[in-house]
Formats: C-alpha cells, sequence, structure tokens
C-alpha cells in the first residue's frame, strides 16, 4: 500500500504561525520535502521536530519527482513544503502533486498561511472576486499580460521582488492608470507594512524609502473602483 503526500502550510514569516495539525504531520511523516532545507531546517529546530530532509526546489523538481513518488509507493509518508505559505502556489510541487494524483496516491491537504489571502484581508480593497496572477513576466510578455489584467473584473493580486517593484508599479500605472492599490510589505514580520492609495501616491511614497527590501503582494483595484 503506497503512503500518502501531505501538502503542508509553513508560516510567512512568523515561525509561530503554524497549526498544530501542521507540527504533528511534520513530526510523524517519513521524509520532508523542502525548496530550501536550510530555511526548513530553522523552523523543525523551533519545534524539535528531527525528520530526513530531501531537497525539492524549480531547479531539481523535475528530476527529483520519480525519486519522491517512489518513497510513496514504497508506504513511506512524505510531507512537501516550501519556504513558506502553501506549496504549489508560485511553489514547486505541482509536478509531485500531479504525479501521485496520477498514480492513485492520497494527497492530503494541511492548511494554513498564504500571503494571498492574508494580503487580501488587510488591503482595504474588494475581496469578493479577486483573480491571482503571481509573479509577472520579467521582461518577454509583461506588457501584453498587464494590458490583460487591466480588463479584469476583479481584484489583481501580484507578487514581486523590491529589486523590481517599482519598475513594476511604473509599469502598472502606465498600462491601468492610477488605480487604488495596496501594496503589502513583509507580511507577519517586524518589519510588515502597508501602503494604500492612488497607485501614483504609493510609487511615491515607496520611492522615500532609502531602500526597499523584503517580500511584497501588490492588488490592484479593478477599473472603475472608489472607496
Amino acid at each position: 500500500m503506497s503512503g500518502s503526500l501531505f501538502v503542508v502550510a509553513t508560516p510567512i514569516g512568523n515561525l509561530e504561525d503554524i497549526s498544530l495539525r501542521a507540527i504533528n504531520t511534520l513530526k510523524e511523516v517519513d521524509v520532508i520535502v523542502a525548496e530550501d532545507t536550510r530555511i526548513t531546517g530553522r523552523l523543525l529546530k523551533k519545534y524539535d521536530i528531527k525528520k530526513s530532509l530531501t531537497s525539492f526546489h524549480i531547479r531539481n523538481e523535475a528530476r527529483k519527482v520519480d525519486k519522491i513518488i517512489n518513497y510513496l509507493n514504497e508506504g513511506k509518508s512524505v510531507a512537501l513544503v516550501s519556504d513558506a505559505g502553501t506549496p504549489c502556489i508560485s511553489d514547486p510541487g505541482y509536478l509531485l502533486v500531479n504525479k501521485a494524483r496520477n498514480q492513485k496516491i492520497e494527497v492530503l491537504s494541511i492548511p494554513g498561511p498564504s500571503s494571498t489571502t492574508s494580503a487580501l484581508s488587510i488591503s482595504g480593497l474588494p475581496s469578493e472576486k479577486f483573480y491571482f496572477e503571481g509573479f509577472l513576466p520579467k521582461k518577454k510578455g509583461k506588457q501584453k499580460r498587464i494590458e490583460y489584467l487591466s480588463q479584469l473584473d476583479s481584484t489583481v493580486v501580484l507578487f514581486e521582488s523590491p529589486y523590481r517593484l517599482i519598475k513594476t508599479l511604473e509599469k502598472l500605472l502606465t498600462v491601468m492608470g492610477n488605480r487604488h492599490i495596496s501594496v503589502c510589505k513583509e507580511i507577519s514580520k517586524i518589519n510588515e507594512d502597508v501602503f494604500f492609495g492612488k497607485m501614483e501616491d504609493v510609487i511615491s511614497d515607496l520611492k522615500e524609502k532609502t531602500t526597499i527590501k523584503g517580500e511584497y503582494v501588490v492588488l490592484v483595484a479593478r477599473e472603475g473602483y472608489s472607496v
């Protein structure tokens, strides 16, 4: 009989934002598959969890899927975790879950933190309908992608790195116009902050910062939305 694959959500910042079920699952499985074993190692150390760790990231995902499927077919239980939040959401994991499903292996969700829903809840923008885009293309296709997003009748949720944040916001302003946005920085961490208002004003506020560091979730209101 094959083992079970547990897709385990982990904290997006504050290590105390983990469920009891997630802790117990990580303690009980045979193998933990981690995007970055160093980051997951810190979480395991905090909760005194001593388990075998194997790396599973964007650069080795395709070639390690079969090895992990073999663990499962041997009857071992496996936990899949990403660096932060829920695996498979702009993080590795889809190929593994897809292959497990195709082989009739049990896949179970251990729900928990998500930067997408956390950002929506504190953004101040409409959340009854939203479109999750994740990361925009770095160069090729970026303009067309933003043009498509500009036509949606819902709040758009994007991820962006600190290195490209200002340029991306300026591109959004050019294509979408001066809409309301919310830029959520370092959710649940010490330097958590939210920049809310018209796009031009938010860009101006961010430019006044001496340095832009951390992880950002950008939420853009639909066309025609007003406070």
